[in-house]
């Protein structure tokens, strides 16, 4: 219900997969979302290896980054997601993909919204090393390794780049890069520069990675996405029918969506 929530708030979001309708069959929640097809950024990014220090310029976000046809970011996936937090909040659910979790969440400590940006300076850290900070493949060890072991920077790392890391991947999240500034102090920094913040949002700026696709509805999409992902079996149809039956069913009640311009159709 958290997800369906943060998906209508950003419907109008141009770096935001949108919601076209939600519904619920007697096993099924459904969400239909806008299809993106030019790839999840970390497969990319382990084709790659890492990207050059200019590419993640473009703002990095969370996990789930995917792609659009013209290169674009889009974020999906909020099942995670806080609502009603507010300034100076704090939470206590032990949750997160473990390659992220901030120091204080692996402490059980109450934390805010500043494990948000140990997650992004996790990301950045892993799109110009290939691998996240503090990686190791025993989890008892990668979280000791989360509380105790120095960052490690490659030399090529520039020193903006570093500054922006050692912000961002501070321990004490007092002092991690957002102070009260919150997001202005990250877009001020000196690694963010170069970048003209409102031509970013309204996506004049060219995407320095564009798919080799005709268009948005172009569905060779298996040169951009894993392959344990693509041949995944396709679940079965469902019509109109089983969307309107969602109140009947009626296990999450207020789920369903379907937006006024769209109410008029009708099953072929």
């Amino acid at each position: 219900m958290v997800e369906r929530s943060v998906l209508l708030k950003g419907l109008q979001h141009p770096f935001l997969v949108g919601l076209h309708f939600s519904f619920q069959t007697s096993h099924t929640l459904v969400f239909v979302l806008d299809y993106i097809n030019g790839g999840e950024l970390f497969y990319h990014l382990q084709r790659e290896g890492a990207f050059p220090e200019f590419k993640p310029r473009y703002p990095p976000g969370d996990l789930n980054i995917l792609l659009d046809s013209g290169g674009h970011v889009v974020l999906t996936d909020f099942g995670l997601c806080k609502e009603g937090m507010s300034v100076g909040g704090t939470m206590q659910t032990y949750c997160g993909t473990p390659e992220y979790l901030a120091p204080e969440v692996l402490l059980g400590h109450a934390y805010s919204g500043a494990v948000d940006w140990w997650g992004l300076g996790s990301v950045l850290y892993e799109m110009l090393h290939g691998l996240p900070p503090f990686y190791s493949r025993s989890k008892a060890e990668m979280f000791e390794n989360i509380l105790h072991a120095p960052l490690q920077l490659h030399r090529s790392v520039s020193q903006s780049a570093r500054s922006l890391l050692q912000g961002l991947l501070e321990r004490d999240c007092t002092k991690r890069l957002r102070g009260e500034q919150d997001l202005a102090e990250l877009q001020g920094h000196t690694f963010f520069l170069s970048i003209n913040w409102d031509d970013q949002l309204a996506r004049k700026v060219p995407p320095l990675f564009i798919p080799n696709l005709s268009g948005p509805c172009d569905e060779k999409r298996e040169k951009y996405f894993d392959p344990e992902f693509t041949l995944l079996p396709v679940p079965a149809s469902l019509g109109l029918s089983d969307m309107l039956g969602d109140v009947a069913n009626g296990a999450f009640p207020g789920f369903s969506y379907m937006p006024p311009a769209e109410v008029g159709v009708t099953e072929p």
